[in-house]
């Protein structure tokens, strides 16, 4: 009996602390406004409209993480094989401004980049529950979130979704 209620307990748990699923964007998400690399401000829902019609990748990264950095070269090989047909945003949890371009430089960051100014532990990290970076969401063409949470270790699912979607 000691192990039913174990077992039933470690389930609840578990069940009661699974991430939802997002299909779309919270109204905060949406609302957030970024800086673009030119230092200007934009909302983020003006970025994916930017991009209507299309599959977009988006990655959260930091150049202070070593898991971001070390996810680096396979988010190029996903660049260069569907480049063509998915769109890669690149939105940044760095610290400053100025550390951000230089990591976008140093790092060779391609795609559109973007500024979340209060990190990932603020208001846009929180909208889109952002607990660990790298992270990785796709969009498909008509804007639906078809991959909500990917971190560096879901490539081979990552994959397995743009070749559906892109």
């Amino acid at each position: 009996m000691k192990k039913i209620i174990v077992v039933a307990t470690i389930l609840i748990s578990t069940l009661g602390c699974a991430q939802k699923e997002e299909t779309s964007f919270k109204k905060e998400s949406l609302e957030y406004v970024l800086k673009t690399t030119e230092n200007k401000p934009i909302a983020f829902q003006e970025i994916l409209k930017k991009h209507e019609g299309k599959t977009i990748f988006i990655e959260v990264w930091a150049s202070w993480c070593s898991d971001c950095v070390k996810a680096l070269p396979e988010v190029k090989k996903l660049n260069e094989t569907y480049g063509k047909e998915v769109v890669f945003v690149n939105l940044s949890c760095d610290k400053t401004y100025e550390k951000w371009l230089e990591g976008i430089n140093k790092y060779q960051v391609e795609g559109d980049n973007y500024l979340i100014p209060d990190g990932m532990k603020g208001n846009f990290g929180k909208s889109l529950n952002v607990d660990w970076i790298p992270r990785y969401l796709i969009v498909d063409k008509t804007g639906n979130i078809v991959l909500y949470r990917a971190i560096e270790k879901d490539f081979d699912t990552i994959t397995e979704v743009l070749n559906k979607v892109k």
